[in-house]
């Protein structure tokens, strides 16, 4: 079994406590559906902000759905100019025995100009 990465991404309308966690509960939840994980399986995650979103932990999310006993960390992205505003990010690192090909990264709202060679076409 191999510790893989998964990513995924969504963009938030406002810099709210309400929309950056229920962004991030939505995003956790499709990223998880779409590559079949089981909690327990979770070895760590990685959210990252950009700077205009302060108003809440988008790891709450994750707390509020159980994930009381993964390791979550949240950090901070550099402030480029003309990136894309009130983005979170999320690097999910997970126990599988899937191959990287087999992995569903997923972009959603705003976000899915980030790589849209990986959007699924029922996530546009």
């Amino acid at each position: 079994m191999s510790c893989r990465g998964m990513r995924g991404a969504t963009s938030v309308g406002e810099n709210s406590e309400r929309e950056i966690i229920a962004a991030t509960r939505t995003l956790l939840e499709r990223m998880v559906s779409a590559n079949g994980i089981a909690t327990e399986d979770i070895a760590s995650v990685i959210f990252t902000t950009t700077p205009d979103l302060d108003a809440a932990y988008p790891a709450r999310a994750a707390r509020d759905l159980g994930w009381t006993d993964t390791p979550l960390l949240g950090a901070q992205e550099i402030d480029v100019p003309n990136s894309l505003p009130r983005c979170v990010r999320v690097l999910i690192l997970w126990n599988t025995d899937r191959s990287i090909d087999q992995i569903t990264h997923v972009y959603l709202g705003a976000a899915a100009a980030l790589r849209p060679d990986l959007v699924r076409a029922e996530e546009k």
